[in-house]
Formats: structure tokens, sequence, C-alpha cells
């Protein structure tokens, strides 16, 4: 039974902060503008100020709908749902603004020390409605870590723009801004500063307070390999037990 509340409450605040991923949808105001859903993850990276704002430190990605969004008109919900324990969805309507990287607001949310490899911007979102709901029809899944692809591919770009003279590599992470995240696909405006920011991004090889797990290459296809060996004892077993009692039963 779906239940509405005008901020978040007090058991869904603490419900939140057990949550391991979260998603954004954003729209434009174009009847035929694209309508963007995004994953979220890579622990620490949400934040709860109280039961009526929240903010998230964006991550680059591939593209930069969300901020794009906001831009236009401001409009935001984040979903979080329940993997494991009591069924539960939960979503938060609200208004977001974008502060991005090396601006004041930035700096204000996350001190140099805090930042998180790859981070672009931080969105603030105030709340205005809550919606909580059974969830039913989610699955359980047993969370084993964050993945560390994302963090490292934001310290290579950092590393590359830190290396360079001018703080802006080939190959790093203003680069990569200016190229993929100034427009969404509808052509709004995304990233306006960060890319043309001379402060250079300390980068980190540490990431040890994310919660990553670090899977090696082939490591599925071990996991697929064991997964064969016990397969085919189960079948030789399996074999050698219909054999004794087809003996068993000859001499009956």
């Amino acid at each position: 039974m779906v239940k509405f509340f005008d901020e978040i409450p007090p058991h869904v605040l603490q419900w939140i902060e057990k949550q391991h991923m979260f998603t954004v949808a954003t729209a434009p105001l174009a009847a035929d503008g694209h309508v963007n859903v995004s994953s979220k993850g890579v622990g620490g990276t949400f934040h709860i100020v109280n039961n009526r704002k929240v903010w998230y430190e964006d991550l680059t990605g591939s593209g930069s709908e969300t901020i794009a969004h906001l831009r236009e008109n401001g409009r935001i919900t984040i979903f979080f749902n329940a993997f494991e324990g009591p069924p539960m969805i939960c979503r938060l309507f609200g208004t977001g603004l974008v502060h991005e990287f090396a601006t004041p607001e930035y700096d204000a949310y996350i001190p140099p020390d805090k930042r998180t490899p790859g981070s672009r911007s931080v969105i603030v979102v105030d709340v205005h409605k809550v919606a909580t709901s059974c969830g039913f029809a989610v699955p359980f899944y047993d969370f084993v870590g964050h993945r560390d692809t994302l963090l490292s591919s934001g310290t290579r770009k950092e590393l590359a723009d830190l290396n360079a003279l001018d703080g802006r590599g080939e190959g790093g992470l203003k680069a990569y801004w200016e190229n993929n995240n100034t427009r969404s696909i509808d052509g709004l405006s995304a990233l306006q500063f960060a890319h043309k920011s001379d402060r250079v991004a300390d980068a980190t090889r540490d990431f040890s307070r994310f919660g990553v797990v670090t899977r090696k290459k082939g490591e599925r296809r071990n996991i697929g390999g064991e997964e064969m060996k016990l397969m085919l004892l189960a079948f030789l077993f399996g074999a050698i037990v219909s054999a004794f009692f087809a003996r068993l039963l000859r001499g009956c």
C-alpha cells in the first residue's frame, strides 16, 4: 500500500542510509525529449542533510542528462528499493541544483580530501514529497561490494591532467568533460564551468573507503570452471549411485 509523506520519516531515513545504490530520474520539458534514468552507487557518495534535503556526489559518466535536465527545470526523483530484508520501495520527489567541480558551492560540500575520483558535481535535492510502497516484485540479491572501475577510470584521467603542464592532459578529465558532458542528447546545456577550470584534482589510488571489490581479469572464467568441476563431480557421483542400485536390483 503506497504511503505519502511531506518529508522523509525517521524510519525511512535510517533505511536509506543502509542502501548500497539508488536511481535518479529526470526529464526535459519538451514532449519529444528523452526521459533519463541513471543508477548510482559507490559507497559514501549519497548524503542526508535532514528530512527535507539530500545530496549526492555526481561522478563522471558517459553522459550528463541529469545535470542538463536540472539546469532546465529542476525536477528530479530519487528511487531506492530493498534487495534484502523486508520489501520496500521509496521515492523522493524534489527539485535539484547542480554545483560543478571547482565552484565555491561544490567546495563547501566536498573538501579536497573527501572528494571521490572522477567527481564532477554535487547534486542537491530539496525533497517536497516522499512515497513508500511494498516492493513485492523486487527480487532478493546479496550485496558483494561496489565496483572499482569508475574510480580507476577517474583516477587515470586525473593523473593525465596532473602530469600535463597546463593541467589539461590528453585523455584527461577536463578533456573528457568537454567532449562528452557539456550537452544532453537533446542538446540542452549540461556542464558549464568544470571543464574550463584551472584547478587540477588530486588523484587518489586508495579506494578502501568506498567499499569496492576488485575483480581480476578472468575471475569470472575461473568461477565458471569451478562450477563445471562441481557439475562433473555431481554427474559422476550420480552415475556411481545409479550403477550401484542397478546391481542390487539384479541380485534380488
